[in-house]
């Protein structure tokens, strides 16, 4: 057991609420992100900030972080490799910490959860970037890279961010609908 697993934050007389991070690699090798959250300062960061569990999804990276079942106050710290559904994750969390794909991007921004986009740098060609960037720009979500992830957790006011405006998908169905033949509503 590493350092969390010892490491007790004044709590109080109150039992402290579940709010878990969750943090997903989707389907890449992406060994930096989680090496990044496994660090005493990224864990210690998150606790200091009331947060009390960290979900790593390791997809199908080499790096296995360090387990803790987080008792007496400490991060409780686990992790899998693959799941069929992330959506009861992401549901769950109280913050995601994500790789930079579009579809793990808008299923979060979707159910209006705080989010963390970590650039994967290793990645020939990384239009994801460009996706991340511009997000985070439009103050949606926060925008890192392993090496500025325990910066980019310090200084996040998750106040700040802005709801992502979900599509009005009700021009697409009339188009659609003229196609077919149906009449407009």
């Amino acid at each position: 057991m590493g350092w969390q697993c010892g490491l007790k934050l004044q709590m109080g007389e109150i039992e402290q609420k579940r709010k878990t991070v969750f943090v997903t690699v989707g389907t890449t090798l992406f060994d930096a992100l989680v090496k990044a959250v496994d660090t005493e300062q990224v864990k210690h960061e998150l606790q200091r900030r009331g947060y009390t569990h960290l979900l790593i999804q390791i997809g199908r990276g080499s790096y296995i972080p360090d387990k803790c079942e987080g008792e007496g106050g400490s991060l409780g710290v686990d992790y899998f490799t693959f799941s069929s559904s992330i959506a009861e994750h992401l549901r769950s969390a109280s913050l995601v910490i994500s790789h930079a794909g579009s579809g793990s991007i808008f299923e979060t921004l979707r159910l209006g959860k705080p989010l963390i986009v970590v650039v994967n740098e290793d990645l020939m060609d990384n239009h994801q970037s460009e996706l991340a960037e511009e997000l985070a720009e439009r103050k949606h979500l926060y925008c890192a890279h392993p090496q500025t992830l325990l910066e980019t957790i310090a200084d996040m006011n998750l106040e700040s961010l802005l709801p992502y405006p979900a599509g009005d998908a009700k021009p697409v169905i009339n188009l659609i609908n003229r196609f077919l033949g149906f009449p407009d509503d």
